[in-house]
């Protein structure tokens, strides 16, 4: 039993934060159709700028119960990077799909190189700031707190994501936009707008996911990479531009990544990119399909 309860637990931990940078993945795809290779790099920014603006807070006399609060601030700010990203953006929408590749990869350098301006490329931590709530303890088994948190913070969002999309006046038109956006345009929607607003969304989701992990792992120049190869898995297991499927794929990536990790960590990969291969078999279009924001 307490075998299955840490896979699970690493599982979802590991789940929520595919799911924070998947999510934004997808929702960029379902409205701009732009596949975004930058997601990983926007992750590592989070992770970067996360341990930063929490090591000057800590200088500074926020006590250190609150650093989870100085991780959310300094992925919401890193966010915003998203919109300079979506100018760039904007000149290839109505190009081919390798375009769009080209840029987003020539995106994915230029980050790279400029975590390493910034930050060097040793690797950067918070030390031992995961541990400062403690554990908890689960059907006898002790389990980090923080962890919990961190689950709690992405079943949150996942909440709140799913409201603001179905139940309000935004999320309405962000979704007719992602149905047709030329139809929206001339029902006097501001498509412009619409898509810098996405973009931005998608990349503080990114931002976020990586801000609240580095208290567990340490912050370094291949996180980005090594992040995009699971955020893949995610959305074709679960369907490209669907925000359930998001969901879907980061827990069923989460869970087999935990199992492969506890019994035989060198097949960590392949164990999820064979799901990966027999949904493409099955189901091409994933678990949950396509387009369902």
């Amino acid at each position: 039993m307490t075998f299955v309860i840490n896979i699970l637990f690493a599982g979802l931990f590991q789940a929520s934060v595919l799911f924070l940078v998947a999510a934004g993945l997808q929702l960029t795809f379902g409205v701009q159709r732009i596949f975004n290779l930058a997601c990983g790099s926007v992750y590592a920014l989070g992770a970067y700028f996360g341990i930063t603006v929490t090591t000057w807070a800590l200088s500074k006399g926020l006590p250190v119960h609150l650093f989870p609060l100085a991780l959310l601030g300094a992925g919401l700010l890193m966010g915003l990077i998203g919109i300079p990203m979506e100018r760039i953006l904007r000149t290839i929408y109505r190009r081919p799909e390798s375009f769009q590749l080209v840029l987003t990869f020539a995106l994915v350098l230029m980050i790279q190189d400029g975590l390493r301006y910034f930050w060097g490329s040793e690797p950067q931590q918070l030390g031992s700031l995961a541990m400062t709530y403690g554990t908890l303890t689960f059907l006898g088994v002790a389990i980090p707190t923080y962890n919990a948190v961190v689950i709690f913070t992405a079943i949150v969002i996942a909440a709140a994501m799913a409201y603001f999309l179905g139940h309000t006046s935004a999320g309405k038109i962000l979704r007719a936009t992602a149905e047709n956006h030329e139809t929206s345009a001339a029902m006097g929607v501001n498509v412009t707008r619409v898509y810098w607003l996405v973009f931005a969304l998608g990349t503080t989701l990114g931002t976020i996911g990586g801000a609240v992990v580095v208290p567990t792992a340490a912050a370094s120049l291949n996180m980005g990479v090594e992040l995009v190869v699971g955020a893949f898995a995610v959305v074709v297991i679960g369907g490209l531009g669907s925000m359930i499927g998001a969901a879907v794929g980061a827990i069923i990536v989460g869970l087999i990544s935990a199992v492969a990790v506890f019994v035989y960590p060198e097949v960590e990969t392949l164990a999820v990119y064979l799901v990966v291969i027999a949904v493409l078999i099955w189901k091409p279009s994933g678990l949950v399909g396509r387009n369902n924001l």
